[in-house]
């Protein structure tokens, strides 16, 4: 009888749902800083979020552009030119927002719109985060 209990309760607890909770799971600090609505992802309207953030903490002469010395080591000079449209030497906060998307769709590469750890972790998704914390 005792046997045939411990079977039940294991295929009852194999065939029950299993959830992590919130405060089970580890969200890398990536994500986190970034995650406003804490679904372990970043998507678009999120990432352009903390692209403003930083875009206002590198702004320091409030010109309302960033120059490579404000920008430092975030971009190459060649991702500086391609970035920068009308090339006055500096990106405006809509030509900075606009570098932030094309780096997000690049990470993306599932295409659902929102980015995971794995794809963060690539090539792609880490010259994403250098624009947005």
């Amino acid at each position: 009888m005792r046997q045939v209990s411990m079977i039940a309760v294991m295929l009852a607890l194999a065939a029950a749902p299993f959830t992590i909770g919130a405060a089970q799971a580890k969200t890398p600090p990536a994500i986190a800083a970034l995650d406003g609505d804490k679904d372990g992802t970043i998507d678009l309207a999120e990432a352009q979020k903390g692209g403003e953030t930083v875009f206002a903490k590198l702004e320091k002469d409030s010109d309302g552009t960033l120059d490579s010395k404000e920008l430092k080591s975030r971009l190459s000079k060649k991702d500086f030119g391609a970035a920068d449209p009308d090339n006055d030497a500096t990106l405006s906060k809509d030509e900075y927002l606009a570098l932030v998307a094309a780096r997000f769709k690049a990470a993306d590469t599932d295409g659902e719109g929102t980015l995971d750890a794995t794809e963060l972790r690539t090539k792609e998704g880490q010259a994403l985060l250098r624009l947005v914390r």
